[in-house]
């Protein structure tokens, strides 16, 4: 059986399911503890207070409370996460031995 194209088109998907909306609205009046990472590296931490088309307020305790853009986030976790540094390193990138960890100068 051959594959024959027809001639009707799919109907493309909507630019917006209103899915983040209703995920933002569920953080929110739960008062979810959440951890932002913004687009430079920085983690900040607190519940979601209010959310628009373009940004969030992100109430902190202890800290001033934040507007955050959207365009500025990188992800939005449920809980708290931790930064990790990774080490570059210029002689690992070049294919020699690896790296030996800093000694802590007690030795």
């Amino acid at each position: 059986m051959a594959f024959r194209p027809t001639n009707k088109s799919k109907t493309p998907p909507p630019e917006e399911t209103f899915e983040e909306a209703a995920y933002l609205k569920a953080l929110g009046e739960k008062q979810k503890l959440v951890s932002i990472k913004l687009q430079g590296g920085e983690i900040v931490r607190g519940w979601i207070e209010y959310y628009d088309r373009n940004m969030l307020r992100l109430t902190r305790e202890g800290a001033p409370n934040l507007f955050i853009f959207k365009t500025e986030i990188m992800y939005i976790a449920e809980g708290e996460i931790k930064a990790v540094k990774v080490r570059k390193a210029k002689a690992a990138s070049a294919g020699s031995a690896p790296l030996k960890p800093e000694s802590s100068g007690g030795e």
